[in-house]
């Protein structure tokens, strides 16, 4: 590394990106960048080592969108990039597409993201128009590949971002596919914290000739940045004091070891006044956007996450990090507390911890070469409000959209006591068993009709016998049947077509039988053919009726002999 810092027009860069750098306020290399810029501008093959926060996107942006847009620039093809960036996750795709789109407009090329949690119709006609560099995860990109949606044939120059989290993510044997998809004497540029868990056998066989490069230690932690360990006495005082580390003015992300905790915890700030959201891999791609959007322009000044945005995730101007809940291991810990104090900016990280966790928490500090002392804390703790600083004014959340109540059809069933809709359409009804109080009308299924003087005013009308109710309720079981649904013993069972009228009992026009009028009652099938004085009732196999009393197995035979008894009547 050099002892003074070149500029970036010293260090090759061309004019156009030069001038793209200084109106986004650019105007120095990091370290990263002033090292490996000479080498990447030429065409090498780079892999390069760094801390989190070090500036390693642009390291590889600009020298990508450099030599696309100069020495390597053609005719843009569809379906056929010459840069390609692959990234772990969805958020660390997003940044780095951000950082690229300026140099790229500088230079005249276009940028476009591939990912999953999104349809892919929006990438596919991206893709299908034409773009010059993507920026992908390794998924949703062979899914692609395997649609024959895009080619790699035409790859001019790759990179691997983060490849220690691909690893750790199971994703190496994809990247190793993709990658074998590529121009074998295609520049390749690799960056990664560490070269372990399968990394280096990547750089064997896809970056042999590669110029290496690394600023600080693999996994050391950033010099602007204040480490602080706290520990309260219970549960309790743990959340008092994260709400009041949460109650600054400036921006501040809260992790979580579980996604339910992230959920709870953003929304119990938000009932304070405390404008919080939350990410986490529960969350649609549409709503980590969202969500994200929302934290960097300020409208929320808490992001309470999980892991999924311990890497990858800049918005400028956090200060303070919490850890609410330690991480597992080291690296973790060191990529969480990435998310301040990055290109060059200061920042507090403050670790919170319980009484039994003092020794896990000791071990993971040691593993992650940070010295501090742990201080016993409440919410009222001077040494808190020195890091919450200015305490911003509450603001009331949002009322929450009132339920929509539906105004489609009637589906499921309707409880005891229930008003049946005041007008429904043929066809409308679901078929489906709906319950009522004893003695009350309901509808029960398509083309019934109701007797006068019963049932519900709104439904079809039903013929029915006299004294039978054949709106779909019985006296002592409110079911209301729909169409070839079962009663139990001592329950007439209404038919599930229009029936007709007998004297004492009532025919099932449905089956197009007529029940014998000396019974005096309907015949269940099923029981008609258990008793042997109801011959009549067996042939015209109806569908319902009320068994007689003292009946048994009203339903047992009901199934099997429906076909049988049709059959034999004709």
């Amino acid at each position: 590394m050099n002892s003074e810092t070149p500029s970036f027009a010293a260090l090759g860069v061309r004019d156009p990106l030069v001038r793209a750098l200084t109106r986004a306020g650019i105007t120095a290399p990091f370290p990263i960048q002033a090292d490996t810029l000479p080498s990447s501008l030429a065409g090498r093959d780079v892999l390069g080592r760094g801390r989190t926060g070090s500036g390693k996107t642009l390291a590889f942006s600009i020298p990508m969108v450099d030599r696309l847009g100069g020495p390597l620039a053609g005719r843009t093809v569809p379906n056929r990039p010459t840069g390609l960036v692959l990234a772990p996750t969805r958020e660390l795709a997003t940044q780095i597409a951000t950082a690229i789109e300026p140099l790229a407009q500088a230079c005249e090329l276009t940028v476009t993201t591939v990912f999953g949690g999104v349809p892919q119709q929006r990438q596919v006609r991206a893709l299908r128009a034409g773009v010059d560099i993507v920026v992908a995860c390794p998924g949703r990109l062979e899914d692609l590949m395997k649609q024959g949606l895009i080619a790699l044939d035409a790859v001019k120059i790759t990179v691997i971002d983060e490849a220690d989290h691909m690893a750790d993510l199971g994703f190496l044997p994809g990247v190793t596919r993709i990658l074998a998809a590529t121009p074998q004497g295609s520049q390749r540029l690799l960056f990664s914290a560490t070269l372990d868990n399968g990394v280096n056998k990547l750089v064997e066989r896809f970056l042999p000739q590669a110029v290496r490069h690394s600023v600080d230690s693999a996994d050391s932690p950033v010099a602007a940045m204040t480490h602080h360990v706290f520990e309260t006495a219970d549960v309790a005082a743990k959340r008092e004091v994260v709400h009041r580390l949460a109650s600054g003015e400036g921006r501040r992300i809260l992790f979580t070891r579980t996604k339910h905790q992230a959920r709870k915890l953003a929304k119990q700030l938000t009932t304070e006044g405390i404008p919080a959201v939350d990410l986490h891999g529960n969350l649609s791609q549409a709503a980590r956007d969202r969500n994200l959007a929302s934290f960097a322009a300020g409208e929320a000044r808490v992001l309470v996450a999980t892991d999924v945005a311990a890497r990858g995730v800049h918005v400028d101007g956090v200060e303070l990090v919490v850890h609410v809940d330690a991480p597992a291991e080291h690296k973790a810990y060191l990529h969480r507390s990435g998310r301040t104090a990055r290109a060059g900016n200061a920042g507090d990280v403050i670790t919170l911890m319980l009484p039994a966790e003092r020794r896990d928490v000791a071990a993971l500090l040691r593993k992650a070469s940070i010295e501090v002392t742990p201080q016993r804390v409440t919410a009222a703790s001077p040494e808190v409000a020195a890091l919450v600083g200015t305490v911003a004014a509450p603001v009331a959340p949002k009322p929450a959209p009132a339920p929509q109540q539906s105004q489609g059809r009637s589906g499921g069933r309707r409880r005891s006591g229930d008003v049946a809709p005041q007008r429904q359409s043929r066809g409308q009804s679901s078929g489906r068993p709906q319950r009522s109080a004893p003695g009350e009308g309901q509808p029960s299924g398509r083309g019934q009709r109701r007797p006068q003087g019963e049932g519900p005013a709104n439904a079809r009308p039903q013929r029915s016998a006299q004294g039978d109710n054949r709106s779909g309720s019985h006296s002592g079981d409110g079911r209301s049947a729909g169409r070839g649904q079962r009663a139990p013993q001592g329950e007439g069972r209404p038919g599930g077509r229009s029936q007709h009228r007998s004297e004492g009992a009532g025919g099932d026009r449905a089956q197009g039988r007529q029940v014998d009028r000396a019974q005096g009652r309907q015949g269940d099938r099923a029981q008609s053919r258990r008793s042997s004085g109801d011959t009549t009732a067996r042939s015209a196999g109806t569908r319902t009726g009320a068994a007689p009393a003292g009946s048994s197995g009203g339903l047992a035979g009901f199934s099997r002999s429906g076909g049988g008894a049709r059959r034999r009547a004709r």
